[in-house]
């Protein structure tokens, strides 16, 4: 990807991007190569990109061996431009939603398994295939969403991250009566909406002494809201971990009922400390959620418009995606960043 600093004339077959050069560096504006569609592709004009944690690990070099020079962005809404010929289902201007996982082999065991999302050769949106911080992307069709037409753009595109792969965390609970929620952020925002839609108990556990996360949530129809550092009310049946934080996993274990389960919706966490077997004795477990199927994808979007999941967004635009990205870093938003083209 060659990258000329913003300022230069943009050629007639460029587009703007914020560019990735370096992990732990701010994201630079430059005009880059407008993409084209290579077989089973789709060009689309960016119109919104929300902005994720995952964004943030990839930036800061906490998730190894980026593609470099990197376009990040997995959040992505746009319009179709270019379509390839084997391409069916599709037409020039309809909208799409491209989210994280953005190519699997069909071959590994995994996948012959139904187990897509740990495909031994997956590729990932904005990772190591460029995403959607730019005016144009291009993407594998197989993987792209046609979005619900009640959501605008702006709104339907904290869906695409926050809302999936939050809903897997969700259905990794099983039927979980009283639901946990660690990190009451953007994904657990969405998800608790479909768990009270669906007559669960939520308790929210926010960073101690966020006072407005906790009210928030029992805004939102929480049955308990209080710091990651206290203890419910009632043993929970299972909890979520959307923060990225290793101490709440045995904060979490020690809350749960017997028979209980912890799930850990991120990408990357710091390290957990050790905990007594106690804790964990009683058929509790821990799991992980890594990616998302496109199964996922296509129930929750079949979902979220009956809930209707609401979301709280934002707005950037793309020349100040590192403002976002700060912001996010810092715990100065308290809505979905999302960058508008």
């Amino acid at each position: 990807m060659g990258i000329e600093r913003a300022g230069t004339p943009l050629n007639q077959i460029g587009m703007r991007a914020m560019v990735l050069e370096r992990p732990g560096k701010p994201l630079v504006l430059g005009d880059v190569s407008k993409p084209k569609p290579g077989p089973g592709q789709l060009l689309v004009r960016v119109k919104t990109c929300a902005v994720c944690r995952t964004d943030l690990h990839v930036v800061d070099g906490e998730l190894p061996n980026p593609k470099l020079p990197l376009i990040p962005g997995h959040q992505i809404v746009g319009r179709l431009e270019e379509i390839a010929e084997s391409v069916q289902g599709f037409s020039i201007g309809e909208r799409v939603g491209i989210p994280w996982l953005g190519w699997t082999c069909g071959e590994c065991r995994y996948c012959r398994s139904s187990r897509e999302n740990l495909c031994d050769r997956a590729r990932f949106t904005g990772y190591t295939i460029d995403g959607g911080y730019a005016d144009f992307t291009v993407a594998d069709a197989r993987f792209c969403f046609h979005l619900p037409n009640e959501y605008n753009d702006v709104d339907v595109a904290p869906l695409l991250c926050a809302g999936m792969l939050g809903y897997r965390s969700y259905c990794k609970t099983g039927d979980a009566h009283r639901l946990g929620i660690y990190g009451f952020g953007n994904a657990a925002h969405l998800i608790a909406q479909i768990a009270i839609y669906q007559g669960r108990e939520i308790f929210a556990f926010t960073r101690p002494g966020d006072k407005a996360g906790q009210e928030s949530a029992r805004k939102l129809g929480a049955a308990w809201a209080g710091g990651s550092n206290e203890m419910p009310p009632e043993k929970l049946d299972a909890a979520i971990i959307f923060a990225p934080v290793g101490a709440l996993v045995p904060a979490a274990l020690h809350a749960l009922a017997k028979g209980g389960i912890v799930v850990s919706g991120g990408i990357h966490m710091s390290d957990i400390p050790s905990f007594p077997y106690t804790d964990l004795w009683g058929e509790r477990a821990i799991c992980s959620v890594a990616n998302l199927t496109r199964r996922d994808g296509e129930e929750f979007l079949e979902i979220a418009p009956r809930v209707p999941v609401k979301t709280k967004t934002q707005t950037f635009p793309l020349e100040e995606a590192n403002t976002a990205l700060e912001k996010f870093r810092s715990g100065k938003l308290n809505a979905a960043a999302v960058l508008v083209l």
